[in-house]
């Protein structure tokens, strides 16, 4: 068997038969231009490292420009993702409770393009997707406390950088599933909020954290 996965004009090429990729690559090449680059090593914006243990797949590269780009680098990284005591509300939520009185952010746009980029982020840090889920219902009128905690998560993701998921060379024919809830948790609407992983052996290959 042999998997050919195209994203636009990126390719990736794998299979259980060195011998039919290595067909399926010099059909390829007859009717496309192509340049082979070896062993996968990036692929949009994630980066693969082997060993012993597995395949590790990362987002250093993507982090760190994520990190730049706020003007973080020299920033102190953040020990834990939100402060638990923090309840982030929306706009009408202030004006029908009259409880808190947050300004508005003069630029939505800052967010938005923050928080699009932690969400690509989630695919391989599953530890921020919580966090990001959250601020991403904020994103028609963001205020300042938001962009404060994204800001924080931003922080965070740099201990450490390297961080990612490992594809691991156990093979063990397996499925394991955890799911936890929170009863009445979320602040806004009092439902509860849920969450579960599912491995493959010992690969995650499933999450999702929900209200």
């Amino acid at each position: 068997m042999a998997l050919v996965l195209i994203y636009v004009d990126d390719m990736l090429i794998t299979g259980n038969s060195i011998l039919l990729i290595e067909e399926t690559k010099n059909q390829l090449k007859q009717a496309f231009k192509m340049k082979d680059l070896g062993e996968l090593r990036y692929f949009l914006g994630i980066e693969f490292g082997r060993s012993k243990q597995g395949i590790l797949m990362h987002q250093r590269k993507y982090a760190l420009e994520l990190i730049s780009e706020t003007g973080l680098t020299a920033a102190k990284p953040a020990g834990t993702l939100i402060d638990t005591n923090l309840k982030l509300t929306t706009k009408q939520y202030d004006e029908e409770t009259q409880m808190t009185k947050d300004d508005p952010l003069t630029d939505q746009g800052a967010y938005q393009r923050i928080v699009g980029k932690l969400l690509y982020l989630t695919m391989i840090r599953p530890d921020i997707f919580y966090g990001v889920q959250i601020l991403s219902q904020f994103l028609q009128q963001p205020k300042k406390p938001h962009m404060t905690t994204t800001l924080r998560i931003v922080r965070y993701v740099k201990n450490p950088l390297g961080q990612g998921l490992i594809l691991s060379s156990y093979s063990k024919n397996t499925i394991t599933a955890y799911c936890d809830a929170d009863w009445a948790s979320f602040p806004l609407t009092k439902r509860l909020i849920t969450g579960y992983f599912v491995q493959y052996g010992g690969s995650l290959v499933s999450w999702k954290s929900k209200k």
